[in-house]
């Protein structure tokens, strides 16, 4: 892998690390640019206090002089402002005093049961607390790198929500995929049509009355692509493969599928693939039903990726648990929460796609810096 990136902190801890390397030199880069898809994940119909709390504040730390990459290592500094008054609980170092805000009583739908058992803890707050969807937080931030490095590369990624609890947006984009964003991040649930917007908020809405939360999918979209990113003749560099990784590594995501996915087992193949056709002295398809990508190659259409959102697992209402002090019936533990996150999922799935493109683009046209990487994209673009 040309493009490697960590991640390190908890949900109350003192911040979130990101480290990220591989990106070659010379790219404009400044906290500012990663800021704006910090600010995007913080948005949404349905969204917990948390987002007022966090200011999500990066800092850069290292990698980049004067607004340019280095080609070294960057590193990447979000504090948890909540960490004040986590201090004592969340600390580092050893205290005598005893563990306040322990949980004893698992989640059903989240890592708490089963992160117990494989690291052998006692206190489940040492699971919930990494496991914390508050982490991807950082995941957008080194994802925001990898988009501006996609944009120098004339690459854009977008995404919209396409359905929640059960209300869909089936309206086609009228819009390039450059200028998505800038439309759905006006609405409230990041979608594009307005009544159906209306009747996901109204959803989410009545999910929270009843301290219950609700799920839905997104849609990614990557256009600009070069043809042959990826490739078929080993099956770990398909690029579906760490396309759909990438989306499944997401907290809650149930299911990815790119271009028609699941409908396409439901049809015949001469409705199921996109036929040639000759335009001029050059050879164009008549539709885009594979997303962009054939045979783990991108095609030069646009890519199409969707992933599904299971309803957030900390309800309000909690569901039947077992305390494990007592070994007693009881209600499940409650954590701060949001009643819908699907369209913060929706920016973390770009910024997650953006970091698999961007490596998929340097592996095939890599170099040390952006003046290596300009001629060899433009000599490959028809």
């Amino acid at each position: 892998m040309t493009l490697r990136f960590l991640t390190a902190g908890e949900s109350h801890g003192p911040a979130l690390v990101g480290i990220l390397e591989g990106m070659p030199a010379g790219l404009a880069l400044t906290a500012a640019d990663v800021q704006r898809d910090l600010l995007r994940r913080k948005k949404g119909h349905g969204r917990g206090n948390r987002q007022k709390i966090e200011g999500d504040q990066v800092q850069i730390l290292s990698g980049v002089r004067r607004g340019r990459t280095l080609g070294s290592p960057i590193a990447l500094l979000v504090p948890n402002q909540d960490f004040k008054n986590w201090e004592n609980i969340m600390g580092a170092e050893p205290s005598a005093a005893p563990s306040a805000r322990r949980v004893d009583i698992p989640r059903p739908g989240h890592a708490d049961l089963v992160g117990k058992m494989k690291y052998g803890f006692d206190d489940m707050r040492d699971v919930l607390e990494r496991a914390s969807a508050r982490e991807t937080a950082m995941r957008v931030a080194l994802g925001a790198v990898a988009r501006a490095f996609l944009i120098e590369c004339g690459i854009h990624v977008a995404s919209r929500v396409v359905a929640i609890g059960g209300e869909t947006d089936a309206t086609p984009l009228n819009v390039p995929v450059a200028r998505l964003n800038a439309r759905v991040d006006l609405d409230p649930v990041r979608c594009v049509d307005a009544a159906a917007s209306a009747r996901m908020v109204a959803r989410i809405d009545q999910a929270k009355a009843a301290g219950d939360t609700v799920g839905g999918v997104f849609e990614i979209l990557a256009d600009g692509l070069p043809v042959g990113l990826g490739s078929y003749a080993q099956w770990d560099r398909r690029l579906e493969g760490p396309l759909t990784a990438a989306l499944m590594s997401l907290n809650a995501i149930k299911g990815v599928e790119i271009g028609g996915g699941f409908l396409s087992a439901a049809v015949f193949g001469s409705q199921a693939h996109d036929a040639y056709e000759l335009r001029g002295k050059k050879v164009g398809y008549r539709s885009n039903r594979s997303g962009g990508l054939d045979g783990g190659m991108t095609t030069g259409q646009t890519l199409i990726a969707r992933a599904a959102m299971k309803p957030i697992a900390t309800l309000m209402k909690p569901l039947d648990s077992v305390d494990l002090r007592t070994m007693t019936p009881a209600k499940a533990h409650v954590e701060r929460s949001d009643a819908c996150a699907v369209p913060a999922a929706a920016v973390i799935g770009e910024s997650l796609v953006c970091l698999v493109l961007a490596n998929a683009v340097l592996e095939k046209f890599g170099g040390d810096s952006l003046g290596e990487i300009r001629p060899r994209l433009k000599a490959w673009r028809p």
